[in-house]
């Protein structure tokens, strides 16, 4: 395992943690989580080193190592979209040379850059990530606001108090942390029918946080569906997270 930085588009710091050699898949981890906390503490870096790759995982900017700028000019629209064409520039990743994985938000930005053409891997995997969680991305915003903006006096029993303890846990900053919820907005969904390359969706059992995985699933080109133990929080902790990546990459 490695870790270096490199400076995105517009001069932040973005930390990169690599494991392995092979073919190179890009990992996109989940809001207010890291590369640490998604991909490496539960051992999904190890299989997919274990299996020929090499996993490439950046922390977004506002979280893991990566830079947590106040400035709202640093939060322009799509702008984690623009922190990972910036990376695949960076480690000269050109079309159809490596495969894309993302959890939750880091789905949800795989999919916008996909779809809009910014990227071209030669395999996707979509995972923790539904159609709502696409389509209605400001319900979703507005609750980790609220999260934000009330964050001293949430108490058990509220419905945010989850979301509350994990961002404490993380450290995430809550200025930069609010710029970056505005930064993104809803997916039209017409545009999944540009993603064209063989995609995996892979969701828990128990996880409905961002909507139907499978209706997702069905909506693309070339996607089949693929169920995992675990909710939206404990799925990421269980081997079979990892080990259908690696399979859906290998194949």
């Amino acid at each position: 395992m490695s870790t270096g930085h490199f400076v995105s588009f517009d001069g932040t710091r973005i930390a990169i943690h690599t494991e392995g050699e092979g073919r190179p898949v890009v990992l996109l981890h989940g809001l207010f989580s890291s590369a640490q906390m998604n991909w490496i503490k539960f051992g999904h870096a190890d299989r997919l080193a274990a299996s020929g790759f090499r996993a490439i995982m950046p922390d977004f900017r506002v979280h893991g190592e990566s830079e947590a700028p106040h400035d709202p000019a640093a939060y322009p629209a799509g702008v984690l979209v623009r922190d990972v064409a910036a990376l695949a520039e960076h480690l000269e990743l050109g079309e159809g040379v490596f495969d894309l994985v993302g959890f939750s938000l880091g789905a949800r930005t795989a999919i916008h850059a996909v779809a809009h053409g910014v990227l071209t891997p030669r395999r996707l995997a979509i995972c923790g990530m539904g159609v709502s969680g696409l389509g209605e991305w400001q319900r979703r915003a507005d609750f980790f606001k609220r999260v934000i903006d009330e964050f001293d006096t949430i108490r058990p029993g509220d419905p945010a108090y989850l979301a509350r303890t994990f961002l404490k846990s993380q450290g995430v900053d809550p200025v930069a942390a609010r710029l970056l919820l505005d930064a993104m907005d809803d997916f039209d969904l017409a545009r999944l029918a540009n993603i064209t390359m063989p995609t995996a969706v892979i969701c828990g059992d128990e996880d409905q946080d961002n909507g139907s995985a499978e209706d997702l699933a069905a909506l693309l080109p070339d996607a089949h569906y693929v169920e995992v133990p675990g909710t939206h929080m404990s799925s990421v902790t269980k081997p079979e997270l990892g080990e259908a990546i690696a399979d859906f990459l290998a194949a």
